[in-house]
């Protein structure tokens, strides 16, 4: 008898052992590059609602960032770590074991590098590459507040100067220099402070935003992006004088909506002037 009970609990043991083994095989597919993270644990807490996956790298060798001598000594490890995407109502944390290596350019100045992980994380980062990739796209739809709401609904805890900060460190997008350029103000403070939107008014999209509305700003970026054929502005002195120095060939032009306030202006002064007449015609005519 008691040798079934032993036959039973080694083959509970076993099957316990390969479900594991095997439950960790499957959520290795779901680390953010399983070519170069091996998982060892996972925790799952379920009074916090979050998973805690033990990850270490298993690059065996790595370039140095300074001179790209590939590196094979190794110095030391320690542990990052990162935020990741959550798992349905679970946040996902990564200990990730990383490792210092020597790099063997005895030229190099940097003689100990830590490694990097290009596909999972930038250095120094606090969160994955995918949940900075996430929450970017995030701040792009929405701005700060309203993309703060939409992620919590998303399990993604963050606030809105981490948002705006992340979309301030983005890249501005390149355009090509517009044939019609579309000049204006805007206000950053009304009253106060006002810069100056530059719009491809042929493809509809916004190009840049000056600082100011003087002259020499708008001269200046016209300099630097030649090609500009047509002007459309308003009515002030500063943008007619920073076309005609930053772009002397570009034919200027007053946009649609301050043709039709001038319309609108002429309109008042005949009105006015003419309103005696006006309202004797209106009395004649009146049955």
């Amino acid at each position: 008898m008691s040798t079934d009970v032993s036959r039973r609990y080694r083959s509970c043991k076993e099957e316990s052992t390969f479900i594991t083994t095997h439950t960790l095989r499957f959520l290795a597919f779901l680390l953010p590059d399983a070519t170069t993270l091996r998982l060892d644990a996972c925790h799952v807490d379920t009074t916090t609602a979050q998973i805690t996956l033990l990850v270490r790298s298993t690059q065996t060798h790595v370039p140095c960032p300074l001179c790209a001598t590939p590196a094979r000594r190794i110095h030391s490890q320690y542990t990052r770590r990162l935020a990741d995407l959550p798992w349905a109502a679970y946040r996902v944390r990564l200990q990730l074991r990383v490792r210092k290596w020597f790099c063997r350019n005895r030229s190099c100045r940097r003689r100990i590098f830590t490694e990097r992980l290009p596909t999972v994380a930038a250095p120094w980062a606090r969160r994955t590459l995918r949940l900075a990739q996430y929450l970017v796209a995030l701040g792009i739809a929405l701005g700060g507040k309203a993309g703060v709401r939409l992620g919590l609904q998303w399990h993604l805890v963050v606030s809105r100067n981490t948002l705006l900060r992340l979309l301030r460190r983005q890249p501005g997008p390149s355009f090509p220099t517009p044939r019609v350029l579309g000049v204006d103000d805007f206000a950053l403070r009304k009253r106060h402070t006002y810069g100056t939107i530059l719009v491809d008014l042929e493809r509809r999209q916004p190009v840049a935003l000056l600082p100011d509305r003087i002259a020499d700003t708008m001269a200046q970026w016209l300099r630097e992006h030649p090609g500009v054929e047509v002007i459309a502005r308003d009515r002030s002195s500063a943008y007619a004088e920073g076309a005609r120095q930053g772009a002397p060939g570009a034919t200027q032009v007053a946009d649609r909506f301050h043709v039709l306030q001038n319309l609108k202006d002429v309109l008042d002064h005949v009105f006015t002037l003419h309103e005696q007449t006006l309202d004797t015609v209106n009395a004649t005519l009146r049955p």
